[in-house]
C-alpha cells in the first residue's frame, strides 16, 4: 500500500474512531470535525510515495552512465581546487603565504560549509589553464554572519584578472548586493591581465565595475571588509581603500597604484615595495589601512574581529521548526536523472529526495499535469516548487503563473526544477493562445519579487528557460546537475530542422552544438552558478535560501505588469464536425 493511500486510511479511522454518537446535522457541528484530526495527517497526507526500484535494469543503467559523468567532474574538480601549477604553489607556501583555498577554510565558522560558486569557470576558454578563474568566490560564515568571500588565487597568473575573472567577481558582487552579504575581499592579485586588457578594462561590467560596486553596497549599508595579503596594485589599490575596514598583512601586502619600477620611469624616484605601498606606511602614514596583521593567520582573525563587531542581525536559520531528513535517499538521484534527456523523468520522485520529510502539497494536480506545482519545506524553510513534467502547455502555463502569483502574495520562495524541452507548439497550440498564456508565465516569473532558485535536472530548451527562471530571469542561484544541458535547441533537433528544410546535416555543426549545450561548457562561461551533484542538491538549496532568508533580507511587495486576457482564456474551443478549430467568441477583452 502506498503511503497516501495508508495516510487516508489512517486518517479515515482516526475521524471514525472520534467521531459522536449522535448524528451532525447543523453546521457548525460538521465544521466542529475539524478538531478530531490531529495536525499531523495534514503531513501525512502529503508525503510522496515512491516507485523508483533501485535494482530495475533502468535504474542501473541512469546509475552507471550518471556514474561516468559524475567521475569526470569529480576529477576536473579536483584539478581545479589545486589552483597553479605545483611550482607556483610552493613559491607561494615559500613566502610564508596560507594556500587560497587554506584562507577561505581558516576563515569561515568551524564546522559550517562554504557553498563555492562557478568553480569551474574559464575552463577551456583560454589557450592555458585558468583554474577556477583565478578567483575563489563563495557564501560562508562568518562569526555568525552569512557573508560573500572572495579570494584571489595568486597561484594562477599571478591572480591577474582575465576576462573570465572580472566577470565572476562581479557575478559574486551581485549575489551579495542582492541577498544583503556583507562582503570580504582577501587581496593578492597583479591587477589586470594586460594581454587580455581589451576585454578586462575599458566597457561598462570590466574591472572598474567592482569599485562601482563596492561604492553603491556600501551606502546600502552592506559592509565592505579588505583583508589585503599579497599585491593589490593600480585600479586594484581601490578595493582596499573603498572598503569599510582594510587589513594588511605586514611585510606581504602592498597597495600602490603604481609599482616601483612605474614610479621610476614615471618620476625617477628610486623606492622600495615596502617604503611606497607596504603595511607599517599604510597603518601608520597614509591610513589606507586600518590593521596591521603580522601574518595571514593573524589577518584573518582580524578579518572574523571586523564581522563581529558590524552589529549584524543574526536571523535564525534554518526556521525555528524542526524539520525532517527526507524519506526517500537523495543518493537515489543517481539513477533517477538520466544523461539521455529524451526518457521520461518523473519529477515528483526529485522533489520526494529534496524536501523535508517527503512532504509535498501539490496544488492544481489534474491540470496542466506537465507541470507541477506545490509547497514544501527544505531545512524548515517554506518553499513553493516549479518543476517540469513535460512540455509547457497553455493550461500548465496558466497554472504556473496562478502558483508564482500566490508564493509573490504570500513572500514564499520559489524554487525551479528545469528539464524542459520549450512550449508546445502547432496550430491548435496557437490558436489556444500559447504565446500570450507562455507570456503570462514568463511575466510572472520575471516580476515576482521573491528570491528564486533555479536547478537544471536535464534540459533547458528554447522559451522553456525563459519561463522556469533561467539566468536572464535573475534567479538568486542557478545551478545545473552534471547531465544537464542548455541551449535554444539540441544537436538531434538541430539536425531534423535543417533537414525540414532541405539543408544537408553538417556533423561538425551537430557534434558542437552538443558540446556547446553540456554543463561544464555552461559553467565554464558562468552562465550558471556551479555544477552540483544531484544528491547535494537539497544542501545547496538550503545554504541558498541560508543567503537570501537570513541577516537583513526582508522580501519585498510584488507588482506585476499587463497580463494580456482574452475570452479564449475563460471560455473553450470548440470543433465544428469536418471544420477547423475556432473561438467560442472572437472578442478580445482586454481590461
Amino acid at each position: 500500500m502506498s503511503a497516501t493511500r495508508a495516510s487516508r486510511k489512517l486518517l479515515a479511522s482516526t475521524l471514525r474512531a472520534r467521531a459522536p454518537a449522535t448524528p451532525l446535522t447543523s453546521r457548525s457541528s460538521i465544521r466542529g470535525a475539524a478538531t478530531f484530526v490531529p495536525p499531523h495527517q495534514a503531513n501525512a497526507i502529503s508525503v510522496l510515495p515512491t516507485t523508483v526500484d533501485t535494482s530495475s535494469p533502468e535504474y542501473q543503467e541512469n546509475a552507471q552512465q550518471m556514474g561516468e559523468v559524475i567521475a569526470k567532474l569529480e576529477k576536473l574538480t579536483k584539478k581545479v581546487r589545486q589552483g597553479g601549477s605545483q611550482k607556483a604553489r610552493d613559491k607561494h607556501i615559500a613566502r610564508n603565504k596560507m594556500l587560497p583555498r587554506d584562507r577561505v577554510t581558516a576563515l569561515i565558522d568551524p564546522g559550517t560549509s562554504f557553498l563555492e560558486l562557478s568553480s569551474l569557470a574559464g575552463e577551456g576558454l583560454y589557450g592555458e589553464d585558468v583554474p577556477a578563474g583565478g578567483i575563489i568566490t563563495g557564501v560562508g560564515v562568518v562569526e555568525g554572519v552569512t557573508c560573500m568571500i572572495v579570494a584571489n588565487d595568486s597561484t594562477v597568473k599571478g591572480g591577474t584578472y582575465y576576462p573570465i575573472t572580472v566577470k565572476k567577481h562581479l557575478r559574486a558582487q551581485a549575489i551579495a548586493e542582492e541577498n544583503n552579504l556583507p562582503c570580504i575581499y582577501l587581496v593578492d592579485s597583479g591587477g589586470a591581465n594586460l594581454p587580455h586588457q581589451a576585454d578586462v578594462f575599458p566597457d561598462r561590467d570590466h574591472f572598474g565595475r567592482i569599485f562601482y560596486n563596492q561604492a553603491r553596497m556600501s551606502s546600502q549599508g552592506i559592509p565592505q571588509i579588505a583583508v589585503v595579503m599579497g599585491p593589490c596594485t593600480a585600479g586594484g589599490a581601490y578595493v582596499p581603500a573603498m572598503s569599510d575596514e582594510s587589513i594588511i598583512v605586514d611585510g606581504q601586502g602592498h597597495i600602490f597604484l603604481a609599482g616601483p619600477p612605474l614610479v621610476k620611469a614615471a618620476t625617477g624616484e628610486v623606492v622600495s615595495q615596502e617604503d611606497l605601498g607596504g603595511g607599517q606606511m599604510h597603518t601608520s602614514t597614509s591610513g589606507v589601512a586600518d590593521y596591521l596583521a603580522v601574518d595571514d593567520a593573524h589577518a584573518l582573525i582580524l578579518a572574523r574581529r571586523s564581522i563581529s563587531n558590524l552589529n549584524w542581525p543574526k536571523k535564525p536559520f534554518p526556521a525555528p521548526t524542526t524539520y525532517e531528513e527526507p524519506l526517500h535517499d537523495p543518493e537515489e538521484l543517481i539513477g533517477i536523472a538520466s544523461t539521455n534527456l529524451r526518457r521520461p523523468l518523473d519529477v515528483h520522485e526529485i522533489i520526494a529526495r529534496i524536501v523535508d520529510g517527503s512532504h509535498f502539497s501539490e496544488f492544481k494536480k489534474d491540470y496542466g499535469s506537465s507541470l507541477v506545482t506545490g509547497f514544501a519545506h527544505i531545512y524548515g524553510h517554506k518553499v513553493g516548487i516549479v518543476a517540469n513534467n513535460g512540455i509547457l502547455f497553455s493550461s500548465s502555463s496558466l497554472k504556473g503563473a496562478h502558483f508564482i502569483e500566490l508564493c509573490a502574495q504570500r513572500g514564499v520562495p520559489l524554487v525551479f526544477l528545469q528539464n524542459i524541452s520549450g512550449f508546445m507548439v502547432g496550430l491548435d497550440a496557437e490558436r489556444e493562445g500559447i504565446a500570450k498564456n507562455g507570456a503570462k508565465l514568463v511575466t510572472a516569473v520575471a516580476c515576482a519579487n521573491v528570491p528564486k532558485f533555479t536547478v537544471v535536472v536535464g534540459a533547458s530548451n528554447g522559451a522553456g528557460n525563459y519561463g522556469m527562471c533561467g539566468r536572464a530571469y535573475s534567479p538568486r542561484f542557478m545551478w545545473m546537475w552534471p547531465n544537464a544541458k542548455i541551449g535554444v535547441m539540441g544537436g538531434e533537433q538541430l539536425s531534423k530542422v535543417m533537414e525540414t528544410v532541405g539543408k544537408t546535416v553538417d556533423p561538425e555543426l551537430k557534434a558542437r552544438i552538443e558540446r556547446e549545450s553540456e554543463a561544464v561548457f555552461s559553467s565554464a562561461r558562468l552562465w550558471d552558478d556551479g555544477v552540483i551533484l544531484p544528491s547535494q542538491t537539497r544542501k545547496v538549496l538550503g545554504l541558498g535560501l541560508m543567503a537570501a532568508m537570513g541577516g537583513k533580507n526582508e522580501i519585498k511587495p510584488t507588482k506585476f505588469g499587463v497580463f494580456r486576457i482574452t475570452l479564449n482564456d475563460v471560455a473553450p474551443y470548440k470543433r465544428e464536425p469536418g471544420g477547423p478549430t475556432q473561438m467560442t467568441s472572437n472578442v478580445t477583452d482586454n481590461t
